[in-house]
């Protein structure tokens, strides 16, 4: 029975949970990963995922840009804002940023500018989750993908102890099932011939 041994990534990209979310965020993107284990001196910590990353940064408050220096009380477009017997509306304060409301797609897309510096002051220790979905390397493919059906994840660690071997994703599995390198293959007649690309006639 194939198991995870046969199909894991052992060349991991991991991360520190000192590392900052900016930075992490650009590594996945270099990288082309969704997440990563989070490792402190020899020991994995947790995992961080892209969406880890972007649930936190989503939750950031907005930072304002530079703006023109506002007109003189006599001059704002809206007289009405400052009228003494109504309290001003909430939407003349949001609108004073050009940026207010500003989702994580916009954050992200202008890294020059130092207003959006708060990613760079959260880091992946704040982000990353702490439970640890591991399974031994000798686990075979498919228990390895009900684990992971069962918990909701798209990665699993493979572990020996609390040393890190490797790691499967879904997508590792998925080209396990495409390959069909998990289906038995029976023989009637003598072992079967090898092609040179691995494929049997």
């Amino acid at each position: 029975m194939l198991g995870l041994a046969d199909i894991m990534s052992t060349e991991v990209v991991t991360v520190s949970p000192e590392l900052g979310v900016r930075d992490a965020m650009d590594l996945f993107i270099a990288e082309h990963i969704s997440g990563a284990p989070v490792v402190s001196g020899q020991r994995v910590v947790g995992v961080v995922s892209t969406t880890d990353l972007l649930t936190l940064a989503a939750g950031l408050p907005g930072a304002p840009t530079l703006r023109e220096p506002p007109a003189e009380i006599g001059e704002w477009e809206d007289p009405e804002a400052f009228d003494n017997e109504n309290e001003a509306r909430a939407a003349y304060f949001t609108e004073m940023w050009e940026d207010a409301g500003a989702d994580v797609a916009e954050r992200i897309a202008t890294p020059s500018t130092p207003e959006w510096n708060v990613l760079e002051e959260h880091t992946v220790s704040e982000a990353m989750t702490t439970e640890l979905w591991s399974l031994p390397a000798e686990t075979d493919v498919p228990h390895a993908a009900e684990y992971m059906q069962k918990h909701g994840i798209h990665r699993v660690l493979v572990m020996d102890g609390e040393r890190l071997l490797g790691i499967v994703t879904t997508s590792d599995i998925s080209a396990a099932v495409a390959e069909h390198k998990l289906t038995e293959r029976r023989f009637v007649f003598g072992k079967p011939q090898v092609r040179a690309d691995g494929s049997y006639w």
